[in-house]
């Protein structure tokens, strides 16, 4: 049977990117989205693994955004019930926060395609260890998970825009989260999430964001973060199933 995994949404249009979408559609794998800000979230116990996206919260803002508590909450139960876990961006900084890592303001803001690397412990991940030594990633946050890490996490990836570009979970490397997005890196949705985020863009200091340039670049790399992408997800899926 195919597996089935529960993804959590936070925004009405950053939902799952299209080399998620590709991803599990060419391996016969059902994502059952649940918009977490306008619908309760389902039991996770029912899924065979959770996604959790990015989106415009921050970990602490539950005043302003009160589904983060029972997101959290969920998050808990999945870790509790050892389930196979997900995370990008906001996904990868709730891990860290249920986790009890800290998740503060980065020191700078991380926007569009940068380079990242695999630390020694990224390269013998076996969900990390799909993607090359260096790869590139797209970028798009202003808040990070913070160093130093709880004994039990490890930093998986890091960047010169951010120190925890990845963390895993010791002993359990079916918990996993990346602050990249490349999973929405396809030349469509970079173009959708400037175009939707534009007013935070702006509000950022010291960015110079050419739209053009930045759509240019992903589809320079589509085929090559495409294929990375269909890596790392297999390898998450290997965890799934053993």
């Amino acid at each position: 049977m195919a597996a089935k995994l529960l993804v959590l949404q936070h925004s009405p249009w950053e939902g799952p990117g299209q080399y998620l979408l590709d991803a599990a559609e060419g391996r016969g794998i059902r994502l059952g989205v649940a918009r977490v800000w306008e619908e309760p979230i389902p039991d996770p116990t029912l899924f065979d693994g959770l996604i959790v996206l990015g989106g415009s919260p921050n970990v602490e803002q539950e005043q302003q955004f009160p589904f983060l508590r029972a997101e959290k909450e969920v998050i808990g139960r999945a870790l509790a019930a050892d389930m196979p876990y997900l995370g990008f961006c906001l996904g990868h900084q709730l891990l860290a926060h249920v986790l009890g890592a800290r998740v503060g303001t980065n020191f700078r803001p991380s926007i569009g395609f940068i380079q990242g690397h695999l630390t020694h412990a990224g390269r013998e991940h076996p969900v990390l260890r799909a993607l090359p030594r260096l790869f590139a990633m797209f970028k798009w946050h202003g808040q990070a998970v913070l160093e130093p890490l709880p004994g039990h996490l490890e930093v998986l990836a890091t960047s010169a825009d951010c120190q925890v570009e990845a963390i895993g979970v010791r002993e359990r490397p079916h918990i996993v989260g990346v602050q990249f997005d490349n999973h929405a890196a396809a030349p469509e949705n970079v173009a959708a999430w400037l175009s939707k985020d534009a007013k935070w863009l702006a509000s950022l200091p010291g960015l110079d964001i050419d739209p053009g340039l930045m759509v240019a670049r992903a589809r320079q790399q589509s085929d090559a973060l495409a294929l990375e992408f269909g890596k790392l997800f297999d390898a998450f899926l290997v965890l799934i199933r053993k």
